[in-house]
């Protein structure tokens, strides 16, 4: 008999399908699909599927044409493909806590945020020493969908008796709130990517003041124009630029050390004014852009240090567009460093009398925007002095604004009590 007899003698034509004996002597079937396609009895995972008997083939025959009446077959890639799928996502919700967070924060650091930027050094710097130091200790390799309310309410108590580094006596400590917040980050991103079902019910406080009492007024943070001169007078002379640029130009301490002579534009009229462009990144050392665009801003340098600066610049900056205004060295290329500075800062501080309790170097800025708004800056151009994308920060500055408004309020009611007084007391035509 021919080898194409022998074939044919194997082959079984059922009432529905194929049946075809194999050499091993085992059972394949083919079968016609919905979709007018031919198939090969295959397993879940897409692999060849044999039969031991003929009855075993047409009983596994017989079910799939059954499954097929009631509308749930499906080509067999696709099968493999969903199990597949059903076995990755029952593993990821499965996923320790330790393993997920190490994904997230790769995930931050390569992948922009939702305004389309990527997330600077700092930033991830921060939420990653909030994962490793607090975080993983805590949950370790706790399942994500097991962190529940109760879990996270075990670690906040944890936390908030951590003494607060910054004053032992505080109330608060400054870890618990934004650990808390890294952490429902993490939980709303796992919720997003559907390895867990919903982010437990858990609302973050808000923020409350480390340094001081929750009664304290920040009006209570100011210096007086004496204490900032005080201050310029105690840091050495090649730095002091800097106290009179962060009280009366209002600057962060990045904003400062980031400075370069192109920034200051002299005017024919003798003013000056300020263009602050970029930071000094405190965590990579290097020049940076500024974290929101209401940062970068021009400025009309106060005439009372218009002197001094120009002295600074003639002195200890070099004549290159892009010489640090603040160097390590006289006439350098490298920019003090926020290490440095804070030393200088600290050493200074502690040199003038009667400056607020805790008062910090960023306090400079709050004292130039406090006098600023006295002399009745509007919430809006104090957001543009200050470089604030946020209004609700600014508002710390309303008492100012309000205080000034009274006296506005109260001059005209004078002009207005006065004209009413003249009138009265004028004779009659």
């Amino acid at each position: 008999m021919s080898t194409t007899a022998q074939a044919n003698a194997t082959l079984k034509r059922e009432a529905w399908g194929r049946l075809r004996k194999l050499p091993s002597g085992r059972w394949q079937v083919r079968y016609p699909g919905p979709d007018g396609k031919t198939y090969t009895a295959r397993t879940d995972d897409d692999k060849p599927l044999t039969f031991v008997t003929k009855t075993d083939a047409r009983t596994w025959l017989a079910s799939l044409q059954t499954r097929m009446a009631r509308g749930l077959w499906e080509p067999p890639e696709v099968t493999a493909a969903r199990l597949r799928a059903e076995v990755a996502a029952e593993t990821a919700r499965s996923m320790g806590f330790e393993e997920y967070s190490q994904r997230w924060l790769k995930m931050i650091r390569d992948e922009p945020n939702r305004q389309g930027k990527q997330r600077a050094v700092g930033t991830i710097r921060s939420y990653k020493g909030k994962v490793i130091g607090y975080l993983i200790p805590e949950f370790g390799d706790t399942p994500l969908r097991e962190i529940n309310v109760e879990r996270i309410k075990k670690m906040t108590d944890r936390l908030d008796r951590i003494p607060a580094p910054l004053n032992p006596k505080s109330k608060f400590n400054g870890i618990t709130r934004p650990v808390l917040v890294v952490l429902m980050m993490i939980l709303r991103q796992a919720a997003r990517e559907g390895l867990i079902s919903s982010v437990p019910d858990i609302s973050v406080p808000k923020q409350k003041s480390v340094r001081h009492d929750a009664d304290h007024d920040s009006g209570d943070d100011v210096a007086t124009p004496v204490q900032v001169e005080a201050l310029y007078a105690a840091v050495p002379d090649k730095w002091a630029i800097a106290i009179l640029l962060a009280a009366w130009c209002q600057l962060r301490r990045g904003e400062c050390l980031g400075l370069q002579r192109r920034d200051i534009e002299w005017r024919d009229d003798g003013g000056a004014t300020l263009h602050v462009r970029r930071q000094l990144n405190a965590n990579t050392g290097g020049y940076t852009t500024l974290k929101t665009e209401a940062g970068q801003r021009s400025l009309s340098i106060p005439r009372l240090m218009l002197v001094r600066l120009r002295q600074h610049l003639d002195t200890y900056v070099a004549s290159e567009p892009n010489a640090p205004v603040l160097p390590t060295d006289a006439k350098g290329s490298v920019p003090l460093s926020n290490t440095r500075w804070g030393y200088l800062w600290m050493d200074a501080r502690d040199d003038v009398q009667g400056l607020p309790h805790r008062f910090r170097f960023h306090d400079l800025r709050h004292t130039g925007l406090t006098i600023f708004a006295q002399e009745g800056a509007t919430l809006a151009e104090l957001m543009r002095r200050g470089g604030h994308a946020d209004i609700h920060i600014v508002l710390r500055y309303q008492h100012a604004t309000m205080s000034r408004d009274r006296e506005l309020a109260d001059r005209m009611s004078d002009r207005v009590a006065a004209s009413i007084a003249q009138a009265e007391g004028d004779p009659a035509d």
